[in-house]
């Protein structure tokens, strides 16, 4: 009986851990609904991971529209998602105003989702590192490493572009 309650004690945290995962890749959107950037239905996704206090954030946002513009009209969706937390208490909050400021002074061309949590995406996809982008497969799995980092005197669109080329 006791092995029979430690088995259910543990497959029910197994349950919450595995929902817990997969609810992190359904994101809000600044207009109030969701995207589930891992459901996205035979199309490449490239998410652009940054926060609105960054400053190389700006220089993220650059690079998020050049991918959407190159990869406009193909099998390829662009995301910013803002890793700025919603809890007021938090030290890295942002409101959803003050993101859409970040997103309209920096032009950004694409959908911009929010990370309430402002870390549950960075788990999710093992970025120890904002600004960053990650791909995914057609699939919704993760496509390699994240593209961690932004040098302004490399283009980081480059080895992101070569990525998804070959997942096309």
């Amino acid at each position: 009986m006791r092995n029979i309650k430690s088995f259910i004690a543990i497959f029910g945290l197994l349950a919450t851990f595995s929902f817990a995962a997969s609810a992190q890749t359904s994101l809000a959107s600044l207009d109030g609904g969701r995207v589930d950037v891992q459901n996205q239905k035979g199309k490449v996704v490239i998410l652009a991971l940054g926060a609105s206090w960054l400053p190389l954030s700006g220089k993220q946002a650059d690079y998020t529209n050049q991918l959407a513009k190159k990869y406009a009209g193909k099998n390829v969706v662009v995301y910013f998602i803002a890793t700025d937390s919603t809890d007021p208490k938090s030290k890295n909050y942002a409101s959803d105003e003050a993101v859409r400021k970040f997103a309209a002074s920096n032009r950004l061309s694409v959908s911009v989702l929010r990370d309430s949590d402002g870390a549950a995406t960075l788990k999710k996809f093992g970025i120890d590192q904002i600004p960053s982008f990650v791909i995914l497969d057609k699939d919704g799995n993760q496509a390699g490493a994240p593209f961690g980092g932004i040098d302004p005197k490399y283009d980081i669109t480059v080895p992101i572009s070569k990525a998804v080329d070959k997942l096309l």
